[in-house]
């Protein structure tokens, strides 16, 4: 998902009500917590999560600008046992989204670790495109910011978006993330290398996008 220095604060949009634990009491590692703001719930993958997956995320629409999907429920089955043990080693955490009134998983977001303890994390976004422009991406981006910073201790959140993928790289301007550069060639997709935008948010961006948020984000 996106690089290059803003010389004006990013524009951040206020997001619906989300409620987050400040302190998440139990070990993430074992458990994922439950995640709720409006309209959503964000929770730990369970495999039975595999075939909405294989059905929502493999379309034209969604895979144009990322890497592939499993092709498969067993493939995604294999994704979904792969996540688990990767958050039990403390590397890496993925989210099921989930709309208000559902248990169907229609997407994903993803953190993982590039530095020791998180200090420095990626984070990656994928959701049905049934489901794009219903405010389930601003919901859960909130979310999964708050429990970045708050509780995994994040400082540096990186992510890379290809230059024409407009809505992922709008997605991520619309959170706050700042542009600092363009990765020429960085992904190869279908046999072609793409340019990427790299983007990042900084803990004290965070605290400066809490504050805009105000009252709209609710730490208990």
């Amino acid at each position: 998902m996106t690089h290059m220095h803003a010389a004006q604060p990013a524009t951040v949009s206020v997001p619906a009500p989300v409620t987050i634990p400040a302190t998440v009491t139990t070990d993430w590692r074992q458990t994922l917590p439950v995640l709720m703001g409006h309209g959503i719930t964000l929770r730990g993958l369970r495999v039975s999560d595999a075939a909405s997956l294989l059905s929502l995320l493999t379309t034209e629409e969604v895979t144009r600008f990322i890497s592939p999907p499993p092709t498969t429920v067993e493939g995604f089955e294999r994704f979904i046992e792969w996540a688990q043990r990767e958050q039990a080693a403390g590397n890496y955490v993925c989210f099921a989204v989930v709309p208000e009134g559902s248990d169907t998983a229609v997407g994903l977001f993803q953190v993982r670790q590039l530095e020791a303890g998180f200090r420095t994390a990626e984070w990656g976004f994928a959701i049905g495109s049934s489901h794009w422009g219903t405010g389930l991406f601003t919901a859960g981006a909130a979310l999964v910011l708050a429990f970045a910073f708050e509780t995994l201790g994040v400082q540096r959140l990186e992510a890379r978006a290809a230059v024409a993928n407009g809505r992922g790289n709008g997605a991520l301007r619309k959170m706050g993330a700042v542009c600092e550069g363009r990765l020429r060639g960085s992904f190869v997709h279908r046999g072609e290398r793409l340019d990427q935008h790299l983007w990042s948010i900084l803990d004290s961006d965070w605290r400066q996008t809490k504050a805009v948020w105000g009252p709209d984000l609710t730490l208990n």
